[in-house]
């Protein structure tokens, strides 16, 4: 209950533009799960690899707050891609 939020990487830290990597979603979704039991405020956030495929995964899987590095920086509009990410 002191917690109040917990980021989950997504890729090997160090440096942007790897790929996501997807077998840390039963993590998310088994953190998701004992947060919603033990501290329901719990912020979950996710760094590494989001992108507008990879978003969607992570919010499936319990992620409400979304890091995205590289995607952004190279998306040709920003605000569009901030505008989808949020869908």
């Amino acid at each position: 209950d002191k917690v109040a939020m917990i980021l989950v990487m997504t890729v090997e830290p160090g440096f942007g533009g790897q790929s996501f990597m997807y077998d840390m979603m039963p993590k998310l979704r088994s953190l998701r799960q004992m947060l919603d039991e033990v501290n329901p405020g719990c912020l979950l956030e996710v760094d590494g690899g989001v992108d507008l495929n990879t978003a969607p995964v992570c919010k499936e899987n319990g992620a409400e707050v979304l890091v995205a590095g590289s995607a952004y920086f190279k998306a040709h509009d920003r605000k569009a891609f901030i505008k989808e990410i949020e869908k």
